[in-house]
């Protein structure tokens, strides 16, 4: 098993071998994982803490992933809609839903007749803030138990997974 199975294997048994993202037992081993179950197991746990947390705050996880993603500042309609793989349309119900909630607000782009950017409001950021701060101490919980020898090279790797896949430009804090 090479170090970032193995790091994936650590990962798992801290937060419970075999716990489903409900906390139900599920009967899996940690020790015989290969990578791409690791991930996919840790896919499904990640996922888990997004969902509860983001119905904590009366968010589907799409609307938190968008807050998220506007706390680096305003994003234009079109680069949102590649970020989200959606069509402008589909986009469009999602922001007419923030807006609504007073959570985001779409305004023009000084220059750009035709182009819309999205903003948070005070509320929406507010809200991803707290959002992210829960994300981010829970899944931190799912490594607090490697080492940190462990946690630095899990973090590296996943980085550099990240790196080589050339994931979209947009960088969602959360």
């Amino acid at each position: 098993m090479d170090e970032t199975a193995q790091a994936i294997a650590a990962m798992t048994a801290a937060v419970g071998q075999g716990c489903a993202p409900d906390g139900r037992h599920t009967g899996f081993d940690g020790a015989d994982i290969d990578v791409a179950t690791g991930l996919v197991q840790l896919t499904s746990l990640v996922q888990g803490v997004y969902g509860r947390i983001s119905e904590r705050h009366d968010l589907t996880p799409v609307q938190a992933k968008l807050l998220c993603v506007l706390l680096d500042g305003p994003r234009g309609m079109a680069e949102l809609a590649r970020y989200f793989g959606v069509e402008k349309a589909a986009l469009t119900g999602l922001m007419n839903r923030a807006e609504r909630r007073g959570l985001a607000q779409r305004s023009s782009v000084p220059g750009d007749r035709r182009a819309v950017q999205v903003t948070l409001t005070d509320t929406g950021r507010q809200a991803a803030i707290a959002f992210h701060s829960e994300v981010s101490s829970e899944l931190g919980q799912l490594t607090s138990q490697l080492a940190p020898d462990d946690r630095e090279h899990l973090r590296s790797t996943l980085a550099a997974i990240i790196t080589t896949c050339g994931t979209s430009p947009l960088q969602g804090t959360c």
